[in-house]
């Protein structure tokens, strides 16, 4: 599985899915990966990519066991740079860190409303789950992560967001890409509950 390969339904993807990071070797292929594992049969096609891609390495070591672990064969992905229609093609943009989102809006402006730290938008889903999703969205996983976006304002937390960051693990102690891994697991983990 390459980036931008990682099809979470047997069928036309209905919702597409993309995931930011700094090199796409480490956070955002493990996030690609694991929601394309929680959402599978749910036709979202989940991608990944880098502003400072390490353009065709594999996942980092230390994170593809970690995903192992849990099930997941990193083995086929490649990192890719992050370009505009990978953007421009995205139904919702989740990033890492808020550098990355500023990086995504400064390349395409119009991604600004949907485009979400990943730990906020499983925050965003988890409340509008537990309100109730509105009756005009069909209760699949597709349809509900295209109208985050639009029923974001409402559940976004005032102030910053910095604690729902996954911070860089990449070259660091093994116990960073644990750490850095669980935080995604939890945040995909939340956001695939909410949506299902």
């Amino acid at each position: 599985m390459t980036a931008g390969t990682a099809e979470a339904g047997s069928e036309a993807a209905r919702c597409t899915v993309l995931v930011l990071c700094t090199g796409n070797v480490c956070r955002s292929p493990a996030a690609e990966l694991l929601l394309g594992a929680r959402l599978r049969g749910a036709h979202v096609q989940v991608a990944s990519a880098g502003t400072r891609a390490l353009a065709g390495a594999p996942v980092h070591e230390p994170m593809a066991e970690l995903l192992r672990s849990t099930g997941i064969d990193a083995g086929p992905f490649t990192a890719r740079m992050l370009r505009p229609e990978h953007l421009r093609g995205a139904d919702l943009v989740l990033a890492m860190s808020r550098e990355h989102r500023a990086a995504a809006v400064a390349l395409v402006p119009a991604v600004v409303r949907r485009t979400f730290l990943l730990g906020e938008a499983g925050v965003i889903g988890a409340a509008i789950a537990a309100d109730g999703w509105p009756d005009d969205v069909p209760p699949e996983p597709a349809a509900r992560l295209a109208a985050l976006p639009v029923l974001a304002p409402r559940y976004r937390r005032p102030g910053s967001t910095a604690d729902l960051e996954v911070p860089d693990p990449y070259r660091r102690a093994p116990e960073a890409y644990r750490a850095s891994f669980a935080l995604i697991e939890e945040s995909v983990d939340r956001l695939a509950r909410a949506v299902a």
